[in-house]
């Protein structure tokens, strides 16, 4: 590990919908999701706190459910999610199980962040599981998403745990590099960025509201929510492309293509206010 990376002891790690499926059959990609365990695994097995944000839940369902299409409804999310959900554990308990580490499920909701004594437990909780070596694999609580908030393929949440856990670095593996300073599909000039010390209206104007794939939600906004909320907690945030998840080693190398937002503690920050003011 590089010496600016052992700074690192807690960390949080997304993947989104889209990084977990065969985009061909929307079946779940074994083989990717076996070298993203092996990675965690091995973090840990270096003394690292390893939390996982895994979105894949709704297209789980919706690929047991013999959905052609994406679902639209809330109540066909909810169904496919209620199915997924549960499925998608199943996968990662065995891979997990391979390399003897033991994963549990966390399923998190607005008023979990919102309500001071939810918040209050939840972050126990979180505590309690990394003491006795377990990964936290968490998602946001699908089946009852009629009251919650739209974390945007889980990009804000795994932000919001972020900050509730007290993690030093938060890593958003996407379908893209980084953050550019235009649309790289559209545009061959545009350059990535690599570094962002502070997230200002340049910044923000960079932002859009699009993805590369048919099954995540996620788009460069919401990766930029996130940085604001995981920055302003004192992490560092990293967006990088989980094509090859193998990446998550080269970051801890110190050796990786990715936009890295440097985490500047603000003490004014409030979690709570900042979802009821920022999210709704």
């Amino acid at each position: 590990m590089d010496k600016n990376n052992r700074k690192y002891k807690r960390i949080v790690i997304k993947i989104g919908s889209s990084s977990l499926m065969h985009p061909e059959t929307g079946n779940q990609n074994f083989i990717k999701i076996e070298h993203l365990v092996r990675q965690l695994c091995d973090l840990q097995n270096q003394g690292l706190d390893v939390c996982l944000v895994s979105s894949g839940a709704i297209a789980c369902g919706r690929k047991a459910l013999n959905m052609k299409e994406r679902p639209s409804t809330t109540s066909e999310k909810q169904a496919c999610a209620a199915v997924g959900q549960s499925r998608l554990m199943m996968t990662y308990q065995k891979f997990f199980g391979e390399y003897n580490h033991v994963p549990g499920q966390i399923l998190l909701t607005k008023n979990t962040m919102i309500n001071p004594v939810s918040r209050d437990n939840a972050r126990n909780t979180f505590n309690q599981l990394f003491e006795m070596g377990v990964v936290p694999i968490v998602n946001e609580n699908d089946t009852i998403s009629t009251y919650e908030m739209q974390f945007g393929d889980n990009d804000t949440l795994s932000a919001l745990v972020a900050s509730l856990i007290d993690a030093d670095l938060l890593v958003l593996l996407s379908d893209i590099d980084g953050l550019y300073t235009d649309d790289p599909n559209k545009n061959p000039e545009a350059e990535l960025i690599k570094e962002v010390q502070e997230i200002d209206e340049d910044i923000l104007s960079m932002a859009k509201e699009s993805t590369g794939s048919n099954v995540g939600t996620g788009g460069m906004a919401t990766k930029l929510i996130a940085a604001k909320i995981a920055t302003q907690s004192g992490a560092d945030m990293i967006i990088a492309n989980g094509e090859e998840v193998s990446i998550i080693g080269d970051i801890f190398a110190d050796d990786y293509v990715g936009t890295k937002f440097v985490g500047k503690e603000n003490s004014n920050f409030n979690l709570a206010n900042f979802i009821l003011e920022s999210i709704g």
